[in-house]
């Protein structure tokens, strides 16, 4: 074999090799994480989008009351929720008036609060941080928004619901409230979405579409419902809020009553999923907890706090897990 030869042999053979090295390299490449691909929300017309400008739905799942689940708010339970139910949002319920709740325990709040969040910004998701109040409490809502914007006012993954369900105030008070703390929040942070309740429980978003805030960019109106109980007439405010260019998210869901019991309405529960899918909305479902009530996805207080065989899931917690892994296929 003459010297040409060999070298021509030599080289075919270095280029297999350095093929063949490559291969595990670029196996071991990690996809990149949901916020990675969409960055930055924000506001257009009534649609969120992502960082190219792509309408952009979020779909995942609300955490009970952190003052009577706190066993749920650490990072084991949100990676679950992210690398087996292919959660892309998590929604962190800071329970504001009852005993043990963030009034009497502000520092208990914060610390589970955190955990949630830095759980969420390590595994590339969007976390919804739920001021989860029934009453206006302006300058604790100011306190405690001030001081979350200021520690995580530099990440994309947060979103910030101010009022998780206003019961008797009227619209004008809600919005006069939701002005006050919108300023606070866009004094620190001036980019992450804010999400605004309405009168009763969050359902008077019809309202809102007549007199919306203004002056602010990437606000958010919150729709919350229990298929059970609430059926085509909030669909229709909700269209009607659409229609008028009000953009709305739905920050808290289930397809039981509006008490989290009684029963389910599965064939209301797929007209909202039918609509909320027509229209791109974000939806995120209640609850991750083990109280004794239909709408907790979680057994029982035997269950782990993550890594759930299907018999430590409620039935509700089974139909969620394949609706968001569902919703998460379609984007592949």
């Amino acid at each position: 074999m003459n010297r040409k030869i060999i070298l021509i042999v030599l080289g075919f053979a270095l280029t297999i090799f350095q093929s063949c090295a490559k291969e595990p390299a670029d196996e071991q490449k990690e996809e990149k994480s949901f916020v990675e691909l969409n960055g930055q929300l924000s506001v257009q017309g009534n649609r969120m989008v992502n960082q190219h400008g792509k309408v952009t739905a979020l779909h995942g799942v609300s955490f009970g009351w952190h003052n009577w689940w706190p066993r749920f708010y650490n990072k084991g339970t949100v990676r679950w929720l992210v690398t087996d139910w292919n959660c892309t949002v998590v929604r962190a319920a800071i329970g504001v008036e009852p005993d043990g709740a963030f009034i009497d325990k502000p520092e208990n709040g914060y610390h589970l609060l955190y955990k949630v969040i830095d759980a969420a910004i390590a595994d590339g998701i969007y976390v919804i941080v739920d001021w989860h109040s029934h009453n206006i409490r302006t300058e604790e809502a100011k306190d405690f928004f001030k001081t979350v914007a200021t520690k995580y006012k530099n990440y994309p993954n947060i979103i910030y619901e101010i009022f998780n369900e206003p019961e008797y105030d009227s619209w004008e008070d809600v919005k006069a409230y939701s002005e006050e703390i919108i300023k606070t929040i866009r004094a620190i942070d001036p980019k992450n979405i804010i999400l605004v309740g309405s009168p009763h429980w969050s359902q008077d978003v019809h309202l809102a579409a007549d007199d919306p805030i203004k002056g602010y960019d990437n606000i958010m109106y919150t729709v919350h419902f229990y298929s059970a109980s609430h059926k085509q007439f909030l669909r229709d405010r909700v269209e009607y809020a659409l229609n008028k260019g009000i953009p709305v998210f739905i920050s808290e869901c289930a397809a039981t009553q509006a008490s989290g019991s009684e029963s389910f309405d599965m064939e209301e529960w797929g007209q909202w999923v039918k609509m909320m899918d027509k229209h791109q909305l974000s939806y995120v479902m209640w609850s991750i907890a083990d109280k004794d009530e239909l709408c907790s996805m979680v057994k029982d207080t035997a269950s782990p706090v993550s890594h759930w065989k299907e018999s430590d899931l409620k039935i509700w917690g089974v139909t969620v897990r394949q609706l968001v892994r569902s919703k998460w296929q379609d984007r592949r």
